[in-house]
């Protein structure tokens, strides 16, 4: 079997990517290895200072990197299409989508008042691709990539009332990143552009800094146990960003054991994640909660 590594990314040049959360993390390590690969990429975040200092870091790996910031709050669904607006302004098309940033363990709610890893970590993310949509699809082989977990496993997501915030936050709203991924390949078959969705394993990153210790160090511990770092983390991400002979709807993560680490493979997410009912409801009601609806 073809062991898939940073050496296998195509040449990414003339390409837009966009990346949220692209500060740290998987984030910046997906961002970092599309412009080493010549992609201009947008880092989408939060806090403008720390993407200014996640630029300078990708241009200190990679000369003559191509870089931008756009300020991105997804807690705030008026941050989003901020957002989007100054994307579509600088960029024609969008060739790579990649709905990376996450948050758990996040109290509260977002600012429309959503509970807040739903809110973040699905609803902004099905936002900021609606309202770039006609950019990916004007792009010749537009792909969007959703960031999931081994979590969703554990997510339940009820197709009467979908938003309803009870069980795993953290693991509904990743069932929710997969169910959107497939819904919306299914809505792009006729189109130039696919979504596919990743995984990163038990990955060192900041995604866990706002959760109970008590869940939060049996996470950082597995993760260095097993030696997964963010640059092993994003390895599923890149693929299913850059791999030409992937498919839309395919899911990538880790090939070893539990799909914990390893080199990225196409793996099965559960059988709720295809359930074609939720991911229709689940669809209907994000365009409901966040205003925003797909061109066609």
């Amino acid at each position: 079997m073809r062991v898939w590594t940073e050496t296998e990314i195509p040449d990414q040049s003339g390409r837009v990517a966009v990346v949220t959360g692209a500060n740290t993390g998987l984030g910046i390590e997906t961002a970092r290895a599309l412009a080493e690969h010549g992609a201009t990429v947008v880092l989408a975040c939060r806090d403008p200072a720390k993407a200014k200092d996640a630029a300078d870091r990708i241009h200190l790996r990679a000369a003559g990197a191509k870089t931008e910031i756009v300020e991105l709050d997804l807690a705030s669904l008026k941050s989003v299409r901020d957002a989007a607006e100054t994307i579509r302004d600088r960029h024609n098309r969008v060739d790579l989508l990649i709905n990376n940033a996450g948050v758990t363990g996040l109290p509260g709610h977002t600012t429309d008042g959503f509970e807040m890893q739903f809110g973040v970590n699905h609803l902004g993310h099905f936002a900021l691709t609606g309202l770039l949509a006609d950019r990916i699809l004007a792009a010749p082989a537009g792909r969007v990539v959703t960031v999931s977990s081994i979590g969703h496993r554990f997510g339940s997501i009820d197709p009467d009332d979908p938003a309803a915030p009870t069980g795993n936050a953290y693991a509904k709203s990743k069932l929710a990143n997969l169910l959107f991924t497939y819904e919306l390949d299914r809505r792009l078959a006729d189109t130039r552009a696919v979504a596919t969705a990743a995984h990163p394993g038990g990955a060192s990153t900041e995604v866990f800094r706002y959760s109970p210790a008590a869940f939060r160090l049996p996470n950082l511990a597995i993760a260095r146990l097993f030696g997964r770092t963010p640059a092993m983390g994003a390895l599923p991400t890149l693929r299913a960003a850059t791999d030409p002979d992937a498919d839309g709807g395919d899911y990538f993560g880790p090939a070893g054991l539990f799909e914990i680490q390893g080199h990225p493979v196409p793996v099965r997410s559960s059988a709720r994640s295809h359930d074609v009912e939720r991911q229709t409801r689940l669809w209907e009601t994000s365009e409901e909660l966040t205003g925003v609806r797909f061109p066609g």
